[in-house]
């Protein structure tokens, strides 16, 4: 694909193809309403058909009940001699393939031609039969299978009735549906190659179709062919819809009144796109060629065109290897003038900001060497391209070592993922960086790093990224030893009230959320003011710190043991029993009573008054576990001290 570099290439391509768009678009557009007027004419013309083919059946079945009316004026049924009668009017099977009369009661009582066991059958029960003894006037029969023919037939019949008006009886001309010529014709009838007629009762049953297997079936639904059924209720006209094999087609319909007929008429969709089709491929083949002949001559034609700029490219080419300063470009083409007078006015721009470039780049070099800030720049890709001399001396890694990367290398291993996904959100974004985390530097220390990255923009357009680095170890550590002291007794170095609530409300956020038990145990030194009285604050204090030290061990390593104020203490056993927590209350009586002091020749014990209370479902906040275990420790105080008080669940 190397011959689409050039222009005079390019020109051409998009000349021919812009040749072959044109094409396809009036192609398109014949085809199109090609179709369109194909279909509107085949619409016409089956609508045309459709109404000769019912108007055909329609005059057939009047000429046929005429012919019946007439013979009904001459047959007697009562006179005894009604198979001459048929006989004489044998004429009548060119219209029909049998002739009967039937009584006023039903019963048939001559047939021509005559077959055996057909004289004699009870009609009565016939729709037809009921209709013309009710109704007395011509009708054309729903299909039926005949009693003793056992084929599919229609009867048009005809009331015979006596001067009084009285029905006395029917005359009655049968149709075969497979054999008759009357449905065999409409079955021959072809409109193109695959077009055809067929013809349906209002009941919805087939009585002429090309394929005799589709004889006698119902009609497709409303959800295969909404038309048809619409045609079924009185609808006439032409529209576009499936056959039963799936395929689109033309349909028109027309009512055949008199029998109560639907005449459809079908032509498939492919019938009327094939010449389209074949005329649109020709003049494919017509547009190629003259694409194919233009080809030469567009080509020679542009190449002409093209020497101007060739000779422009070769002078622009001369400048950049510093054998020209300007470009003298001699031709009559204005636009290439043009395009000669810009370039060399860009040309003595780019001189004078190239010096101005060269100044403001040395300035700036030296302003970021001598920043006491770590700074660092880097590309859209989160490749490092500069950093100053203040932050290679404060990780100890040079240009080099972060060429593969500056954030995603040397983080402490808690704050990768974190960092890591802030790092991309940014080269994908833009948007700013602003972390601290825990970096390792080229000795191994460990330093707390703040972090701060901004996306460079030159008229709205990312050049890349600038950020600073500071060093906040010292702030950090000293923020951790304030957040330790704010929360730990100085004296024991367990937990102070402020630390404990504060585990003891994440405590009860656990017990909401997820129904996690905790027991709060709540302890009051027992003959602790002897200690403070005779032996002074001192004693009282070694005395403090032994106890807080055997407690301690004896719980377990996630449980959080705090001093309250004065003698007072509290231990809360996160994800624990109330029957778990009276054994380690049991157990914290058992090793406080061993620790002692001495003063004085003298040595002091003391012992734990202890309440246990855990979470209550009508706790509302930590305020309602700790009466409840503070009064339960009031209680084992009242008992005589040394004792263990379960608290009472809330009511």
């Amino acid at each position: 694909m190397g011959w689409l570099r050039s222009l005079h290439s390019r020109l051409l391509l998009g000349i021919g193809l812009g040749w072959l768009v044109l094409i396809a678009a009036v192609l398109i557009y014949a085809s199109q309403a090609g179709s369109n007027l194909v279909r509107q004419a085949n619409i016409a013309h089956l609508e045309y058909e459709a109404t000769l083919i019912a108007q055909d059946i329609e005059r057939a079945i009047n000429e046929r009940i005429g012919a019946l009316t007439r013979l009904a004026a001459r047959v007697d049924p009562d006179a005894g001699q009604v198979i001459t009668q048929l006989r004489e009017n044998e004429s009548l099977l060119e219209a029909f393939d049998l002739l009967v009369v039937v009584s006023a009661e039903g019963e048939v009582l001559a047939d021509w031609p005559r077959l055996q066991g057909r004289r004699g059958l009870d009609v009565s029960d016939r729709e037809y039969f009921r209709f013309l003894k009710h109704v007395r006037r011509p009708y054309v029969s729903e299909p039926f299978i005949g009693e003793a023919s056992d084929v599919p037939l229609v009867m048009i019949g005809v009331p015979i009735l006596d001067d009084d008006g009285a029905f006395i009886g029917m005359v009655g001309g049968v149709i075969s549906v497979r054999n008759s010529g009357f449905f065999a014709n409409l079955r021959r009838i072809r409109i193109g190659d695959s077009g055809f007629a067929a013809l349906m009762t209002a009941s919805g049953r087939i009585i002429a179709h090309p394929k005799e297997t589709m004889l006698m079936q119902p009609v497709p639904g409303a959800q295969q062919n909404p038309a048809l059924d619409l045609a079924l209720s009185g609808w006439q006209g032409a529209t576009e819809g499936l056959l039963l094999s799936g395929e689109p087609a033309l349909q028109a319909y027309q009512q055949v009144w008199t029998a109560g007929w639907i005449v459809g008429v079908f032509l498939p969709t492919r019938q009327i796109q094939g010449p389209i089709d074949i005329f649109v491929r020709e003049l494919w083949w017509v547009g190629l060629l003259t694409v194919a002949l233009m080809l030469p001559l567009l080509w020679s034609l542009l190449k002409a065109l093209m020497r101007p700029l060739h000779r422009l490219e070769r002078q622009i080419g001369r400048i950049g290897r510093g054998e020209a300063s300007r470009v003298h470009l001699y031709t009559r083409m204005r636009e290439l003038q043009k395009v000669a007078g810009a370039f060399n006015d860009l040309e003595v721009k780019r001189e004078k900001a190239a010096s101005l470039l060269q100044d403001r780049q040395a300035f700036l070099d030296a302003v970021l060497a001598s920043s006491p800030v770590g700074m660092f720049v880097c590309n859209l890709r989160g490749e490092i391209e500069y950093l100053n001399p203040a932050l290679e001396q404060l990780t100890g890694y040079s240009l080099e070592a972060y060429r593969n990367g500056f954030i995603l290398e040397h983080l402490h291993q808690d704050d990768m993922n974190d960092i890591r996904d802030l790092w991309f959100d940014m080269l994908n974004t833009g948007r700013d960086f602003q972390r601290q985390f825990r970096y390792f530097t080229a000795g191994g220390d460990t330093l707390w790093l703040e972090v701060q990255i901004r996306q460079v923009l030159d008229r709205g357009a990312p050049l890349g990224y600038v950020g600073t680095v500071k060093d906040i170890t010292e702030r950090r550590e000293q923020e951790a030893l304030q957040r330790w002291e704010g929360e730990h007794d100085p004296l024991t170095g367990l937990l102070n009230r402020r630390g404990f609530e504060r585990r003891l409300e994440d405590a009860m956020a656990e017990w909401r959320k997820a129904g996690t038990p905790s027991a709060l145990i709540l302890l009051d030194l027992d003959n602790f003011k002897p200690i403070n009285d005779e032996g002074g604050h001192a004693l009282g204090d070694e005395m403090l710190r032994r106890l807080a030290q055997v407690m301690a061990w004896e719980v377990r390593r996630n449980d959080h043991v705090a001093r309250q104020g004065g003698d007072e203490f509290a231990v809360l056993m996160p994800s624990c029993t109330l029957a778990h927590a009276q054994g380690v209350a049991e157990s914290l009586q058992k090793v406080v009573r061993e620790v002692g002091v001495m003063h004085d020749g003298k040595e002091y014990r003391v012992t734990l008054s202890i309440g246990i209370a855990g979470f209550d479902d009508d706790d509302r906040s930590i305020d309602d576990i700790v009466k409840r275990a503070d009064a339960a420790c009031y209680q084992a105080k009242a008992q005589g001290r040394n004792k263990i008080v379960m608290a009472n669940v809330a009511s």
